[in-house]
């Protein structure tokens, strides 16, 4: 006879989340390279996409806000940046950007100091559910008590302050705080703050005045960065320079 153990193990877990419109997330999500693997419409609309062992389904509800969404599911890989450049290329193709403000928008892949130090993105869709990609968890990133350990990779003020407005506005949405608390670091940063970390943290910066339709002050930070790249120049301070100019390219 078969066990409840041995039937669990066998067990796959599909997210349903809720949309105005099934054919809008199926036209969105096959952009994005997933496939139809079913579509109805009577008695309830219903419709789910797949990549592999990706699965995501969606059923029609009338009157949805996605203003008012709260929902979400995750999907953990062993590597985001290859989700994340398919991601990115199909929203440039059909959008003709890679939004960052609205819905839909994606978020960049980024180490997040509360998921272990681990990289993770987010898809929010047209109707406003947030698809979380985060990569796998190894065996030395294990909960702490009743959470995954707080893990940081270091460096000073400025670039904790970073870690701490990732979290806030790719983990919990709240890009308003966010954008706050760093600007208030880059304003407190001492002159010997690392250039490094004063270049991420203003790269940082300008993309969260981009998702706060602050075009203005992503130009002032922009301007602030690249001075501060012409006097003390670096890798990863033009990598930094690369993707702040790329947010303000693709807004």
């Amino acid at each position: 006879m078969t066990s409840s153990d041995d039937v669990a193990a066998q067990a796959v877990m599909v997210p349903m989340l809720p949309c105005a419109d099934v054919d809008v997330m199926l036209e969105f999500w096959t952009a994005l390279g997933l496939k139809q693997t079913y579509r109805q419409v009577r008695p309830n609309p219903y419709v789910s996409v797949a990549l592999g062992a990706i699965d995501l389904h969606y059923y029609g509800l009338d009157e949805w806000d996605p203003e008012q969404s709260h929902s979400t599911c995750a999907i953990v890989v062993p590597d985001t940046r290859p989700l994340f450049e398919l991601f990115q290329t199909g929203l440039r193709a059909r959008y003709g950007k890679v939004p960052v403000t609205g819905f839909p928008r994606i978020t960049r892949p980024r180490e997040r100091a509360n998921n272990g130090g681990l990289s993770g993105f987010s898809v929010i869709d047209p109707a406003g559910n947030w698809v979380r990609v985060s990569r796998k968890p190894t065996e030395k990133i294990q909960p702490s008590g009743d959470a995954v350990q707080w893990t940081s990779a270091g460096g000073g003020r400025l670039a904790k302050a970073v870690e701490n407005a990732v979290v806030l506005a790719d983990s919990h949405g709240d890009v308003p705080q966010a954008r706050k608390a760093l600007l208030g670091a880059l304003r407190r940063a001492p002159e010997d703050t690392r250039p490094v970390d004063r270049a991420r943290a203003l790269a940082f910066a300008v993309e969260l005045a981009v998702r706060s339709e602050d075009p203005d002050d992503a130009r002032e930070l922009l301007a602030t960065l690249e001075d501060l790249v012409r006097r003390t120049p670096s890798r990863a301070a033009k990598t930094a320079l690369a993707e702040a100019r790329a947010t303000l390219g693709e807004a």
